[in-house]
């Protein structure tokens, strides 16, 4: 493996098994300071559950995770959650409470004193004016101003890392534009460290300082998006290129 400088994360030979199934096999990732990684693959190439291990959602069978050099292992988990910003596929919103209870949530837990002014920040960031919609319900937000707050909230307790599964997979496509060009903007003002994982190779490329091809639970190329266009280093990565229609350089 190639360990990069200043790696926020970092996967070392890690492995995770269901009985016969091998989620993860040997897998070693790096993650630089401000630095988004794009996890790409087909449904099962264990992209999801390598997210999941760096904030201890899953915990692999063999090899270890690191957050800023310190083995997660010996890190409480419930703190270490707290520590990372989060976003799951579906946003994750919790339908009772409104969208500024909702994103003070990490604050709150973390007891924080400006749990209030961080989430009302956090909305700004995200093109949400807390006055309008602080004080809405879930289920009175569309589909985009959903993924919106969460992003939010996994930005709220102002995290130096960010996790994000399939974050806008089930938007429009217009919506799904508009989107990520706010998280676009969003990381270069913040610049936090960030891990997507998406099955858009698109979205990988448009989001992505570099892009983790996996595979059957493997990594197959790490490179930047106009390296892998360049130099794919496998017939499976030169095969996923042209399937998503992405030109070679």
């Amino acid at each position: 493996m190639t360990v990069l400088p200043d790696a926020a994360l970092r996967a070392e030979n890690v492995s995770k098994h269901y009985g016969a199934l091998a989620a993860l096999e040997d897998v070693s990732v790096s993650v630089v300071r401000g630095e988004c990684v794009a996890l790409v693959g087909e449904s099962g190439s264990g992209k999801t559950t390598l997210l999941r291990c760096f904030n201890r959602l899953i915990e692999p069978d063999s090899g270890r995770i690191l957050i800023e050099g310190v083995d997660a292992a010996g890190l409480d988990p419930i703190t270490l959650r707290r520590r990372l910003g989060y976003v799951p596929q579906d946003g994750g919103l919790l339908p009772h409470w409104q969208v500024q209870r909702n994103v003070e949530l990490v604050p709150w837990l973390r007891e924080v004193t400006n749990a209030r002014e961080l989430a009302a920040r956090a909305l700004e960031l995200v093109g949400l004016d807390p006055a309008v919609f602080a004080g809405r319900w879930p289920r009175q937000l569309s589909g985009g101003q959903r993924q919106r707050v969460a992003v939010a909230r996994a930005l709220a307790a102002q995290p130096d890392v960010i996790l994000l599964d399939e974050p806008f997979g089930a938007l429009d496509a217009i919506t799904r534009a508009e989107v990520q060009n706010t998280f676009a903007r969003i990381r270069r003002e913040l610049q936090v460290t960030t891990v997507l994982v998406t099955h858009d190779l698109h979205e990988a490329f448009e989001l992505g300082d570099r892009i983790v091809v996996m595979r059957q639970g493997r990594v197959e190329q790490s490179a930047p998006p106009q390296e892998l266009r360049r130099a794919p280093a496998t017939g499976y990565v030169e095969e996923l290129l042209l399937r998503a229609r992405v030109p070679p350089l």
